[in-house]
């Protein structure tokens, strides 16, 4: 595995707080991507630290971080706080834009479960400054209707296909919509996509995703909505 240009440990501050995290570059990166986990996982979970490794082997940076403090996500009224976690994402993202050596690089939010409601808030509410979302068995639901009819940046949604409740929620999710979006269900996958290839789809798909929005940020933008 390719040694990353830069690896940094994060200590965002957020309120009576800080937090913690890890940023990794690879060599001229086409982006950022930050990872909003789901609760009761961390930023140490395997699922994540896979996918951001497949993205950074694709050329793009990864910052895992974990939104709550264990004390935080112990509590389960805490874990579902959306407003909470939009706004830890948030404080990390202007963290990221005053970081010298990702200020000039296009910005994408991962979300799983939980985290992916997060994602699509914050993006609502930074519009253009987020180039893209991957939500992974998120609950879009949770992110409200003003939120996903506001998102304008380009969003996949990727559920698995025995995960029947968070399909319909995704579905009624994505007709809320306005932006440019899709709904992509991976054949075989419960919903910690634990079977044996579903996840390696899960990575290949949201490297696709930023990479092509990625590029599109840049000048020789326009070309054709990936397949």
């Amino acid at each position: 595995m390719a040694t990353p240009e830069l690896e940094q440990r994060a200590h965002i501050p957020e309120g009576d707080i800080h937090i913690a995290g890890m940023l990794e570059l690879p060599e001229d990166a086409a982006g950022v991507v930050l990872f909003a986990h789901g609760s009761g996982s961390s930023r140490h979970s395997p699922r994540n630290n896979y996918v951001a490794r497949v993205l950074r082997e694709a050329g793009i940076g990864t910052l895992l971080m974990d939104l709550l403090t264990r004390e935080e996500d112990s509590a389960y009224q805490t874990r579902f706080d959306i407003s909470l976690l939009t706004r830890r994402l948030l404080a990390a993202t202007a963290w990221v834009n005053n970081h010298a050596a990702c200020r000039t690089l296009p910005i994408g939010y991962f979300g799983a479960s939980t985290g992916a409601a997060a994602a699509l808030q914050g993006a609502a509410e930074l519009g253009e400054k987020i180039a893209a979302v991957v939500s992974r068995g998120g609950r879009p639901d949770l992110a409200g209707s003003d939120a996903l009819g506001r998102l304008i940046s380009p969003t996949l949604l990727l559920v698995g296909g025995f995960d029947d409740v968070v399909i319909d929620l995704n579905r009624q999710a994505y007709a809320r919509m306005n932006c440019e979006k899709r709904l992509t269900i991976v054949p075989g996958a419960t919903h910690l996509f634990e079977e044996p290839g579903t996840l390696e789809e899960v990575a290949h798909q949201a490297a696709t995703w930023f990479g092509y929005y990625f590029k599109s940020n840049q000048p020789q933008g326009g070309i054709p909505s990936p397949h």
